[in-house]
């Protein structure tokens, strides 16, 4: 089973995530992908991942995390001995996103809120001091104009790793990558 996970301000309405329930249902595994809506705080995000898990007792998950996302994967991939993609991860996003604290929106969704201490308190929570880095397929651009790649590539030495030159936060190579995240997810 894949869960997408979307990024901060984001939805399942991304362009990534509609390009992976695309490729997963050409794929005759429309039943095996899910991209749950993430709430703005961390709690929230992870408890409505769990709950979508909870859905499908007994299946093997993979985690495929964009941005903030792939900080939420990190936190379920160690929690729950699965594996998980990262895509352009944000590794940090109690340091990172202090600079957005106050009013925000979802690109897709418009819904408004204030990003607060407690939403950084949260993240900061989440953070998994260790990795196995078998469980992960680390993917990034160097261009990325939102989040320094190269902290990606040091926290997750040792996983399979692609470093693209060039592209930006969007992961442009995304569609290139569909067929080696579903055979990383395994069978």
């Amino acid at each position: 089973m894949i869960v997408y996970l979307h990024g901060f301000n984001s939805s399942p309405q991304s362009h990534k995530a509609r390009v992976m329930a695309e490729f997963m249902a050409s794929r005759g595994l429309a039943t095996r992908f899910a991209c749950p809506a993430l709430p703005p705080h961390a709690g929230e995000a992870v408890a409505r991942v769990e709950a979508e898990m909870s859905r499908q007792p007994g299946a093997r998950f993979c985690f495929v995390g964009s941005s903030l996302g792939g900080f939420y994967a990190t936190h379920l991939a160690e929690k729950h001995d699965a594996r998980a993609v990262l895509l352009n991860p944000a590794v940090d996003p109690y340091v990172g996103l202090r600079a957005y604290l106050g009013e925000q929106q979802n690109l897709h969704t418009g819904e408004r809120y204030q990003l607060t201490e407690a939403h950084l308190r949260a993240w900061e929570a989440l953070a998994e001091p260790r990795i196995i880095p078998a469980r992960y397929l680390l993917i990034v651009e160097t261009g990325d104009e939102v989040l320094d790649y190269s902290k990606a590539v040091t926290r997750y030495r040792g996983a399979e790793q692609v470093v693209i030159q060039g592209g930006d936060h969007s992961l442009q190579s995304f569609p290139q990558h569909l067929e080696r995240i579903l055979a990383f997810a395994g069978p």
